[in-house]
């Protein structure tokens, strides 16, 4: 998963009920989309790795002054398909978007799974579309489902990475030779994806039962659980003239109307969710990258789907960056140019909220508990960038 546990890092002490930490003048609005916009686009130039043509995995707080850790070459996918989308939105991107995935495709071995396979294909098509032919045959993509271990084991994101990215690519290959078999792969990925919606449209993280690994967190799914396919069952009922495409649109409005209704007081998108249940399973660490990349994301391809209005709940989300949250406290640094990972709770306090039953989204947390993951990581950026550029 793209999300992991925060680590703990110090963080603004919070009295016990109503904190009042007082935020910069010049963030006391709420954050709006050309604001954030802005904010992604300046501070991605620091998070690219020169040398090694890759964005990095980790902005952290070292020695008084933020740090790149490590590289990632999802996270560098993800980062350029928000530039992207930021280029066509007339901004200008601190990288050669185009030169960077070119990079990428020269040496293949950094691909694990469909699910790294997918988020390829997809920013092929979005960045590099003359390249699809050529890159989905050099990959092997037509039968990358019966190949990759994570395919067969059924995991929700990575299966609507790759739905995703043959979708797109779907688009751009039309009637040419090869469309016709990634019209299969892409039939296939959904109905794997559908098998693992239980009640009231929430997604488990893989298929139940197929593994030991199924058989203990196949019931339980995080928030990219929910939003991806959300987003991958939009586009694949957009190319889909048939039942498949009908049935794929209801699947995802049943999804995100679910997450909607769980939507918490602040706007905040909880973190787990029940399979069997639908209902919340967890609420706390709630992350930034959720409240204004992922969801927004999703339900703007659902709205574009469907028909639907969701401004409601994605400028909700957006208010919660901007310091309608439990804290307080404003998520961005505009001086840094990041937006901070998350608000999560002690892995002691969570336990605790877990073995009480307390723990679904309803329940108001002990906010002088509530800490602040100051971190930032490059996807975060790129996802707001891909859901709120030009809108």
């Amino acid at each position: 998963m793209l999300n992991s546990n925060p680590a703990a890092s110090a963080a603004p002490q919070a009295p016990a009920r109503k904190p009042e930490i007082p935020l910069p003048t010049s963030t006391q609005k709420i954050a709006d989309y050309s604001e954030l916009v802005k904010l992604a686009g300046r501070g991605l130039e620091r998070m690219f790795d020169g040398e090694r043509q890759r964005f990095c995995h980790t902005m952290r707080r070292a020695r008084g002054t933020l740090q790149r850790e490590s590289v990632s070459p999802r996270y560098t996918l993800i980062t350029l398909l928000g530039l992207r989308r930021l280029e066509q939105a007339a901004g200008k991107s601190p990288v050669d978007v185009a030169g960077v995935l070119g990079r990428m495709t020269e040496d293949l071995a950094w691909i694990d799974g469909a699910g790294d396979l997918g988020l390829l294909l997809w920013a092929v098509a979005v960045i590099a579309p003359q390249r699809f032919d050529e890159i989905a045959e050099q990959t092997g993509a037509r039968d990358a489902l019966r190949r990759y271990k994570d395919a067969g084991r059924g995991y929700t994101m990575e299966l609507a990475w790759y739905l995703t990215g043959v979708t797109c690519g779907m688009l751009e290959m039309n009637t040419r030779p090869g469309a016709f078999l990634l019209a299969e792969q892409a039939d296939e990925a959904f109905r794997r994806l559908a098998a693992n919606q239980g009640a009231r449209g929430i997604f488990g993280h893989l298929t139940a039962g197929k593994s030991l690994a199924g058989t203990l967190r196949g019931k339980i799914g995080s928030f990219a659980d929910q939003v991806y396919p959300i987003y991958a069952l939009a586009r694949f009922s957009r190319v889909t003239a048939n039942a498949s495409g009908k049935e794929a649109l209801e699947r995802a409005r049943e999804c995100a109307r679910t997450i909607c209704e769980h939507q918490g007081p602040n706007g905040e998108w909880w973190w787990h969710y029940d399979f069997a249940s639908g209902r919340v399973a967890e609420s706390y660490p709630v992350y930034s990258v959720h409240q204004d990349g992922m969801a927004p994301m999703a339900l703007f391809a659902l709205a574009e789907a469907a028909g639907e209005d969701f401004t409601a709940p994605i400028r909700k989300g957006l208010a919660w960056i901007s310091g309608q949250n439990d804290l307080q406290i404003d998520m961005r640094n505009l001086e840094e140019g990041v937006i901070w990972r998350c608000l999560y709770l002690p892995r002691t306090e969570r336990l605790l909220r877990q073995l009480l039953g307390s723990d679904h989204g309803s329940e108001r947390v002990p906010v002088e508990k509530l800490k602040v993951n100051f971190e930032c990581r490059p996807y975060e950026l790129g996802w707001a960038l891909y859901a709120l550029a030009g809108k």
